[in-house]
Parts: C-alpha cells; sequence; structure tokens
C-alpha cells in the first residue's frame, strides 16, 4: 500500500477499534447485569463476577464487529471525501480500486479474525465461562456462611453460624426438614465446612441432635463431633450441560451417537456451525457496502445522504436476514445453504456494481478521443 492507502486503512481501523469498544463495553456491562445474582445469591467476589463478565466478550465483539465495520467505512470515507481528499487522490491517478482496497483488506483481516474467535476463542471462553458459574453457585459454603444471620440452601435446610474465625465456625443451628413428620435441629458450639473427594459436609463438634417424631415426642442425642452430608442440597446446575455455542466446529458437525440430547440437537448443531463459517463473510459484505455508499456513485458537492441512506438499509437487512436464515436453519437443515447464499450475494453483487460502474466512469472520462487513439495504435 502506498502512503495514501496507508492513511485510509488507519482511519477506519482506527474508527473500527473505537466503535468496537464502546459497543462492546455496552453490551458487557448489559450482560453483566444478568449475572448480579453471582454476588447477591452465591455470594461470590468482584473478581470472579467480572471474569465471567469479560470471558462473554469475545462473542459479543464477533456480533459486533461486521456493524462497525460498516459504520467505521461509511463515517472514514464520507469524511476523507468530504475533505476532497480523496478527489485529489484520484486527480493524482489513484483508480477506484485503490481507493477502496485499503476498507477492503481491512475487512478480510477482520474477517480472518472474526473466523478465529468463532472457531476456538468464543467456544473456548463460554465453556469456562460456564464451568466458573457452575462452581460458583455450587459454592454452597460460600451461600451458607453470613454470620448472624440465618440462610437457606433450600427449603428444607436452615443454616445459621453466630461467627466465623479463621473457617472455625461457632454457635451453629441447622434444622433439617426433609421429612415433614420428624424434623431435626441440630446444635453445636463450633464445627466446619469441608469437602471430601467430592463431598461436602459439616462437622460440627460438642453438641445435640433434637428430633421430634410423629408423636411429637422429642428425643435429644448429645454428641462430640457429628456430620451432616450436604450433597443432597447442592443445586445440579444446567449450565453444565455444554450448549450449541460452547462446542467446538468439529463437535457440531459430528456428534456423539451415544448422547440422546445431542442427537435430538443435531439440526441445531448442524446450524451453528454454518454459522460460525459464513457469518465472518459479513465483514467483506458491510465493508463493500460502506464503500459502494460513498464511492459509488458520482462525485456531488452536497454529499452522499441518499447513498449511505439506502446503503445503511442494505445493511440492516443484511443482518436481519442473516439471523433469520440462521433461526430457520435449526429446524430445517436444507436452509444451510442459505446462509452461504445471503453473504455470497451480496458480495458478488456490491462488486460487480461496484466495479462495472468503475469501468463506465473510467470511459466517460476518457472520452472518445482516447478511444481513438487507442485504435490507432493498434497494429494493422
Amino acid at each position: 500500500m502506498n502512503r495514501v492507502q496507508r492513511y485510509l486503512f488507519f482511519e477506519v481501523f482506527r474508527a473500527v477499534v473505537i466503535i468496537v469498544g464502546g459497543l462492546a463495553i455496552l453490551a458487557i456491562l448489559a450482560q453483566g447485569l444478568s449475572q448480579t445474582d453471582l454476588i447477591v445469591e452465591s455470594r461470590q467476589s468482584a473478581l470472579t463476577y467480572f471474569y465471567v463478565v469479560l470471558l462473554g466478550a469475545p462473542q459479543i465483539i464477533a456480533l459486533l464487529t461486521p456493524l462497525a465495520l460498516f459504520v467505521a467505512g461509511v463515517w472514514a470515507l464520507n469524511r476523507i471525501h468530504r475533505d476532497s481528499e480523496i478527489v485529489v487522490a484520484q486527480a493524482a491517478g489513484m483508480t477506484r480500486w485503490q481507493t477502496a482496497s485499503p476498507i477492503l483488506r481491512l475487512a478480510a483481516l477482520a474477517a480472518v479474525v472474526h473466523l478465529s474467535i468463532n472457531l476456538w476463542v468464543q467456544p473456548t471462553a463460554q465453556r469456562e465461562m460456564r464451568a466458573t458459574i457452575s462452581d460458583a453457585r455450587a459454592d454452597l459454603a460460600a451461600a451458607l456462611i453470613r454470620p448472624g444471620q440465618f440462610t437457606s440452601a433450600s427449603d428444607e435446610l436452615t443454616f445459621y453460624a453466630r461467627d466465623l474465625n479463621s473457617g472455625e465456625l461457632r454457635g451453629i443451628m441447622i434444622s433439617d426438614a426433609r421429612n415433614p413428620e420428624s424434623s431435626v435441629d441440630y446444635l453445636a458450639q463450633s464445627g466446619a465446612i469441608v469437602t471430601v473427594e467430592g463431598t461436602t459436609a459439616i462437622v460440627m463438634n460438642r453438641g445435640q441432635r433434637h428430633e421430634l417424631d410423629e408423636n411429637d415426642a422429642l428425643t435429644i442425642l448429645d454428641f462430640e463431633k457429628y456430620t451432616f452430608d450436604l450433597t443432597p442440597f447442592l443445586k445440579e446446575d444446567s449450565d453444565l450441560v455444554l450448549k450449541a455455542s460452547d462446542k467446538y466446529l468439529h463437535e457440531l458437525f459430528f456428534v456423539d451417537e451415544t448422547n440422546y440430547q445431542q442427537i435430538n440437537d443435531r439440526e441445531r448443531y448442524l446450524s451453528e456451525a454454518h454459522a460460525r463459517l459464513t457469518t465472518p463473510l459479513l465483514n467483506i459484505a458491510m465493508a463493500l457496502l460502506a464503500v459502494i455508499a460513498v464511492l459509488g456513485g458520482d462525485f456531488s458537492r452536497r454529499g452522499y445522504g441518499r447513498r449511505i441512506t439506502i446503503a445503511t438499509a442494505g445493511a440492516l437487512g443484511l443482518v436481519i436476514v442473516q439471523l433469520a436464515v440462521q433461526s430457520a436453519s435449526a429446524n430445517n437443515p436444507s436452509l444451510n445453504v442459505a446462509q452461504w447464499i445471503v453473504p455470497l450475494f451480496v458480495v458478488g453483487s456490491g462488486s460487480w456494481l461496484f466495479f462495472q460502474r468503475g469501468r463506465r466512469f473510467s470511459q466517460e472520462r476518457e472520452g472518445p478521443a482516447a478511444w481513438s487513439i487507442r485504435s490507432e495504435e493498434r497494429p494493422a
């Protein structure tokens, strides 16, 4: 690229980074609101909360990049064109392709990055996010231990501890109501929550076990040490089941034939696989629409509001159609081919329109005299 092309490239690149960064921050903040239960209910640290929110960033960035590329391309090209910089470059001998190539090269680079995110970064981040959320919600100790407060792991368990000092609980009370006809209460001077071979339990020291049987007779049992199993109260989180967005490409195309759920979701997995491969093409289509919006017609001192409006409607329509086709193909696998046709059709028709217009514009600018000179130069 020459100096002018590098200037155009970095102008658009800077705008893309600003737009993607701004929109991604808003989207991440909006997504973060749905994860506040990690702090409120699961009592996790702010570090865990922000870690989970950041793990959702790759998917958001991949979704926003094509639209950001279109907006940045239109904004940068329109500003440069309005300042007559492109007119000067073309007057110096730059062709329409040389003017548009920096934006299309950036689009190709964005498509490669988008594809990399779709194939490796996104599924890895999604898996880590679900594992982190699952571990946080399964952290029964963090949810139960609220010194001086009564807490409930479920409707059947109520827990109280007077205070907590270096992992040791003091003044423990546990109410076990799993059997409505015979509730059991535990009182202990001290104890601790331990996990042994995947089993979570409370080990209580120097306490009593109070049980009220069906005849309302109270039985009191003194103990020096008692282990209360918390495993029945652990929540089984559905997030442990990997969704289509969490799987790698080969897992989407080749499902586990021994897994009933994967066999049942085979069509959805196939739709997701084609979407992973086709959505990067939207970057090239969007960049081409931006180029056509500004450079796709004659120079006008009044601006290009009409062309930009049409191109914007086309860009939004492209995104809507692509999402609609992807959604429909989850139930009808024959529509997966349409996920390829839509962006390729826009790229093909946009390229033909832009370069056909460019050839015609060059012919009109050269005029009939140039054609007569060329015909005279041809050998007899």
